[in-house]
Order: C-alpha cells, then structure tokens, then sequence
C-alpha cells in the first residue's frame, strides 16, 4: 500500500482532513487496528511525513508538521506510527493502542487548533461504546514538540494527559465495569454529596467509592474511568455508560459548610480549606481550588509558618518556660547555631507578656526558648504526643497526619515557628486548633468509625487543662488585637480564635499563606500557596467558613 492510499484508509479505520492551512479534523470511524509498518506516520494530507533532523529550537512550523502527523496516525488507530512521532514510544505506543482496546473508544473526531510556538490545543469529541450502550466524551487538550535529544528529529513531548487532561503519570484510561459499585453520598443530615455541586469533594466521593462501594450494597453498572498509577488510590470516574445501582454511605461533612468552603477557595488560586467539629472530630468540609486537581486540604505535605506555634507554645507553657501573662523577650533578631532569625516587619516588644508575643506573632519569643528547652525532641513528641500528629490517623479516605521530625541546631529553630522540614496540610492544622479548643485530640473523620470497625488514632496524653486554657485565650487575643484581627473581623460573636501563618518557600516569589482560627464549635485553617502573609489570602477563607 504506497503512503497517499495508507493516507486515507488505515485498518478499516476513515481518517478525514477538513479546513485550511494544514490544520482540521481527524476522524477515527469504525475498525481500526495497528498497522505498525510506518515509523514516519503519516500527514494531513496522507503523504509520509519526511522528518528532517535539526538542532536548536524546534520551530512553529516544525510544530504543526510535527502535531499534525501525530494527530492523524492517532486518529486512524495507527499505535506504532503515533508512537515513533514521540520521545517515548515504548508508553505512547500502549496508551493510543488502549485508547480503542481499553478505553472502547469507538469513534473520534480529533480537531486541531493552530498551534502557539511549540504548543498545538487540540479537541477530541469521542464516542464510547460499551454492550451495546454508547456515550460521547468530549474534551480538550495540547501538545508540545520538542527536539529529539539523540534523533534531532521533532517529537511530541508525550504526557498522558494529551490522550486525556486529567490523566496523569502512569495512569491509565478505562471503560467497563469498575471493581467498586457507585455510591450515592449524603452529609450529616441527610443531604446528597455529588461532585457536580461540591466540585472539591470528586477525590472524597471517589475514594468512599473505592473504600464502602461494596460495603454499602451498590450494584456497579458500566464507565469510563481514569485507573490510577497506585493500586491503593481510588479510580475516577469521568463518565457513566450505564446506570448502576449506587449504595448509600453516610458521611459526617455539612452540606451547608461544604458549599461555603467551595465558594471561599474560588476567590484565590491554589487554594485549600478543611473545617472540623472539635467535640467530635468530625470533618465538616474540605475544598480545594488547584489547576491539578490535587487534594492539598487532606493529602497535602508542605511547611505550615506560624501557625505551628500553636503546638509550640502548647509544648513550652506545659514546660513551665513560658505563661500567657508572664513576660517574654521579642527583641528584632535572634541568632541561633549561626543563622539569624528576624521578625516582620522588624517587630520588637518590650515588657511584653507571652500572650502579646503569640498574637502579634514574633518568631524571636518562641526562638529564644531552645536553649533553656534543651531537647531535640521535645516539639516532636508534643505534636505526636497531645496533639496526635503522626499517628496513622484512619479518616476514612485517604489523608496524610503531618510529620515532625526531629532536628538540631538552626533547623531546631526554624521548626518552633513552623519552618524547615515539617509538612502540615490544613487538615492536620485544623485539627491542631480542634485539640487547642478543646484540650483532647480527637482524630478527624470523614465517616464515621462504626461503619467500618476502624480504629481511630489517639493522642499519648490530654493537654493539661491550664495549657489548653492559655491557648484559647491567646487564640481569641488574635483573633481581636493581633495579626487575626482583620480577617477575623466578620466573623460574628465573641468566642473566636485564630493564628496567622506564612511559609517561605525556596525558589517561590511569595510565601505560602496560611491561617487558622475557631468559632463556637467549628475550626478551620486554610492554605494558598504563595498567597502572602496568613491575613491575606488564607484568612479570608477560614472567615467565610467559620461564618456558615
């Protein structure tokens, strides 16, 4: 068959060019299958691709070529032709052949767009086929060329997310019966949780799926679905070819709450919120507003800034070093084993009491305190001890419980204030302020243990009473008269709480932002990266969420 013929008709499969300048639809109709004898794929037009090696830059042109040759062998089933046109063909070749044997794709029309540098959008309105039920999948993505490191030829960068944009590093697109049945989510009051009205809760309601689908009762019916690189993360479901029967699974969230969360984190990118009932542990919402579809609220690991003083202060009032009327040194620096450490905006308190150094935030008060503590661990076993970060926390999906770990030296400094190697995510800081509140850790759920039989994590010991009375009170000073003021401002009542946080990160223009804060019996603490200073961004959000 020469390259013109090969061109128009591969395997059964019509491969159609309409439009002008070399950009427009490829269409895949009916049987296609892998010729797999031409490794330069084919053109728009249905000629050979002749390739020309290069160095340097890849070129628009070199672009379009390029994305359009790829565009058409994918286009006509031709796994191998498409895969040659890549720098990873040992991959790209598996996921075009899956597109059709795995993902029952059976028709597509593939539309290019015009390319910008090295960058080609492309739509696909696919149809999927599965027992004789058939839906559309429609969706968007691009491609980039760059030039092959040892052929110097230009190739498609392959990513699976040019198959599909939510598919990510070794993970896979699927169609069939999944293993678990759907589930139909209700919160605390009997309300349906779906991931059309509470976009953030897509991984929860998944991971529940995956966890209680058969649990609770469900049937499994047929979909599409992303398969993911790690056997024990749920699957996504991105498309629903035949009704299954789902199973009812209670959760402990708040509908209501919930709804605020999303509307909060909308108004800043990167963004990520958890409240928590401190009486009982139970997680009310969780909301993220992230281009990667990341669950940061619960699965997130990054430095939290000042809102760990919570912990660190709860660990030096239980040692006798510090009181919440008893005066504290906050000069403008400190120096500790060689490095230097500062307070914003040059902050320096005279004659201060401890409480004032807390709610204005000064790094130097906490710092000052590692010499008389003279204990590596001491922070450590507080977090893990009182407040049971660390401790395998069983959520009921999947959730990552912080981690303090030990240091010496400047990175013993830099942790008292939330800095160095410590990793939070809201959750965990929510939680902290729910064990601050209440003076009892109690593990957060998203169901609760009795559907399961799951053991829940416990803290070593409560926090003594006068500890978690000091806490309250340098919270609520924050929250009126410190660095909280502002953001805590609308929150309505007087029994309000609240710590500022920011977090410099290496190589980011702007810190992290992060803030916490209670009202009643809600507690909340939000995280945007490089958002600013705790007030900024992520206070805003916790007061949204404390007010519904």
């Amino acid at each position: 068959m020469n390259g013109v013929a090969k061109g128009a008709i591969v395997g059964g499969a019509l491969l159609a060019m309409l439009g002008g300048a070399g950009f427009g639809v490829y269409a895949l109709v009916g049987d296609a299958g892998d010729t797999g004898d031409d490794k330069q794929g084919t053109t728009a037009a249905g000629g050979a691709r002749k390739a020309v090696k290069g160095s340097g830059p890849v070129g628009e042109k070199e672009a379009a070529e390029t994305a359009k040759a790829f565009l058409a062998a994918w286009a006509a089933g031709d796994a191998r032709a498409a895969a040659d046109l890549t720098n990873n063909a040992q991959e790209a070749q598996v996921a075009v052949a899956d597109y059709k044997a795995k993902a029952n794709v059976s028709k597509a029309v593939i539309t290019a767009g015009a390319p910008t540098g090295t960058t080609v959008p492309f739509t696909v309105a696919a149809e999927v086929s599965f027992e004789g039920a058939a839906k559309p999948l429609a969706y968007e993505s691009r491609l980039t060329v760059v030039r092959g490191l040892t052929s110097g030829l230009p190739l498609v960068d392959w990513q699976p997310a040019i198959i599909h944009p939510q598919l990510q590093k070794g993970e896979k697109l699927r169609a069939g019966r999944p293993p678990s049945p759907p589930v139909q989510a209700v919160d605390r009051n009997g309300k349906e949780l779906t991931a059309e009205q509470y976009p953030s809760l897509r991984p929860v309601l998944d991971a529940l799926r995956t966890s209680y689908g058969e649990k609770a009762g469900g049937s499994a019916g047929a979909e599409v679905w992303i398969e993911p690189a790690a056997q024990d993360a749920p699957r996504r479901s991105l498309l629903t070819l035949v009704e299954g029967k789902p199973g009812r699974i209670e959760t402990v969230l708040d509908a209501d709450v919930q709804a605020a969360a999303e509307k909060a984190v909308g108004r800043f990118a990167e963004a990520s919120v958890v409240a928590v009932q401190p009486s009982t542990g139970n997680i009310l919402a969780i909301a993220n507003h992230r281009k990667d579809g990341f669950n940061a609220a619960m699965l997130g690991g990054r430095a939290p800034g000042s809102t760990m003083k919570i912990v660190t202060a709860a660990m030096l009032i239980d040692r006798g070093l510090v009181a919440a009327d008893k005066v504290a040194e906050c000069p403008a620096t400190v120096t500790w084993d060689g490095r230097t450490f500062k307070n914003l905006n040059d902050l320096k308190l005279d004659g201060e009491p401890f409480a004032t150094s807390f709610a204005q935030s000064c790094n130097t008060a906490f710092i000052k305190q590692i010499k008389p503590v003279a204990d590596n661990a001491a922070l450590p076993k507080e977090a893990r001890e009182v407040f049971g970060i660390g401790e395998q926390w069983k959520t009921g999906v999947p959730s990552f419980d912080g981690e303090v770990p030990e240091a010496s030296g400047a990175a013993a400094a830099a942790e008292y204030i939330g800095q160095g190697q410590i990793r939070m995510n809201p959750l965990n800081i929510a939680s902290i302020t729910a064990t601050a509140r209440t003076g009892v850790f109690r593990q957060p759920v998203v169901v609760k243990a009795s559907l399961d039989g799951r053991t829940l994590a416990r803290a070593a010991r409560p926090m003594k009473p006068a500890v978690a009375a000091q806490l309250v009170r340098m919270m609520k000073l924050t929250a009126t008269g410190g660095t909280g003021r502002g953001a805590m401002a609308s929150v309505a009542g007087s029994d309000k709480g609240a710590k500022t946080g920011s977090a410099e990160v290496d190589g980011a223009g702007s810190p992290d932002s992060w803030f916490t804060g209670f009202s009643g019996d809600v507690a909340a603490a939000a995280m945007v990266e490089g958002g600013g200073h705790g007030a900024d961004a992520a206070g805003p959000i916790v007061a949204a969420v404390l007010n519904s």
